[in-house]
């Protein structure tokens, strides 16, 4: 179950990394974010995107290295409670399609945290985790 553990650690932390990567533009991706942050009404978009970034690059690497895995919980509750209420409040869309999209990305926000908050019930130190802080 170790293993399985890494595995599963590995895929959910470097999608979190790749994630981060967006908001570092590192894809090109990071005037998009901007954008969408400001048209949602978010005050100093910019630099809330990059602070996203930072919130997702701490929970990837957490997660990954098995390092301060309660640190990297703390860092996905503090970029999904706002980040999905704010940027995907589907309640005020009017379009069908537009409603459905944000229902959809709120609903797996929302299943995202909860799996983060299960990392929460893995004693630590993690099985297959670099020592450091445990």
């Amino acid at each position: 179950m170790d293993t399985v553990l890494l595995i599963g650690r590995i895929i959910v932390g470097v999608y979190y990394l790749f994630n981060a990567a967006n908001h570092f533009n590192l894809f090109g991706q990071t005037d998009g974010l901007v954008g969408w942050a400001s048209s949602k009404g978010v005050p100093q978009a910019k630099a809330l995107v990059f602070v996203a970034g930072i919130l997702l690059t701490i929970a990837g690497l957490s997660i990954l290295t098995g390092i301060l895995p309660l640190v990297g919980v703390i860092a996905l509750v503090l970029f999904f409670i706002p980040v999905t209420y704010k940027m995907h409040n589907f309640w005020v869309e009017t379009d069908g399609m537009a409603k459905w999209n944000q229902i959809h990305q709120f609903i797996k926000n929302v299943a995202l945290l909860g799996s983060a908050l299960m990392f929460l019930a893995i004693p630590t130190p993690w099985p297959l985790s670099i020592p450091i802080g445990q």
